[in-house]
């Protein structure tokens, strides 16, 4: 609620006189919220923000435009010249627009960085809500103390400015990927072979023998004579894996496999993040 007082005067004959003081209170009829559907990120990952408008008001508002600043925030350090980065890249044509739970036509988007949503209208005693998806870019930050903070605005001819936004952190998980390749690509008949997999963490928390990972692979050709090395260090058939040669299949036991966080580095100049994964290497040579 805001206040608002006026007073009147009244001149006559060279007098001024004034009235006694009235008070009122105007009563803002619209509240917002604002969420993330997802509450962490990671590198290239995507998300879903919703904006909620209630209309506690006797009469339906529209014409309302909704902004989104994507998470824009300062960076850079000084003796540098200080830039304005977003960490989220709206994802095209997926801003969905809701009243009272049913799902209206497509509004206008009249600009994709910051977000900007026009044409809104919320009836009285409804609601109204906002629904887009988003992908985190170059510019989301990590490390200590690291988070995005998405504000976004609602504004409308004769209504107060409401402001509204979500926190979203970086994911505490280890982010894993794993990748796969042969050497030589073209072997004689009852040669050697060596299958290297690399497994890559772009998260910023190791994982852990305690996670039990578990690789496994059935090789086709069955592999003979196999051995097994982990970041250089020989396997032991019985400890570390279990491999079948009637069926090809190699099985790593769970608490062997480990993967360092990733490390992160902020360009002071750009902005912009670098993700540097921590790596394990898991090397299998037999004989086809």
């Amino acid at each position: 609620m805001a206040a608002f007082y006026n007073q009147a005067t009244l001149t006559f004959n060279g007098n001024v006189l004034t009235s006694n003081v009235t008070a009122g209170e105007i009563v803002e009829v619209l509240s917002a919220d604002m969420d993330a559907v997802i509450a962490t990120y990671s590198p290239d990952s995507s998300n879903v923000y919703i904006i909620s408008i209630i209309n506690n008001g006797s009469e339906d508002v529209s014409g309302l435009t909704v902004t989104s600043d994507l998470g824009a925030y300062t960076a850079g350090e000084d003796p540098q010249p200080k830039i304005t980065v977003v960490p989220l890249t709206y994802t095209d044509g997926t801003v969905r627009y809701y009243v009272n739970g049913t799902e209206q036509p497509a509004p206008t988007v009249t600009s994709t960085s910051p977000l900007t949503v026009t044409g809104i209208s919320v009836p009285a005693g409804g609601n109204a809500a906002i629904i887009y998806a988003v992908t985190t870019n170059q510019y989301a930050p990590y490390g200590e103390g690291a988070s995005i903070t998405n504000t976004a605005t609602v504004t409308g001819a004769g209504l107060t400015e409401i402001t509204v936004s979500a926190v979203t952190t970086p994911s505490a998980e280890p982010v894993l990927s794993i990748s796969k390749s042969l050497s030589p690509a073209a072997v004689e008949e009852n040669g050697t072979v060596t299958y290297t997999f690399v497994i890559q963490n772009s998260g910023a928390t190791e994982a852990t023998t305690a996670d039990d990972i578990i690789f496994s692979d059935i090789f086709d050709p069955v592999l003979s004579e196999l051995t097994a090395s982990f970041n250089g260090t020989p396997w032991t058939e019985g400890t570390e894996y279990t491999y079948d040669e009637a069926t090809g299949t190699f099985t790593s036991a769970a608490g062997q496999i480990s993967v360092p966080a990733a490390t992160y580095t902020q360009d002071t100049a750009t902005g912009a993040w670098s993700v540097q994964p921590g790596i394990s290497t898991l090397v299998i040579t037999g004989r086809i």
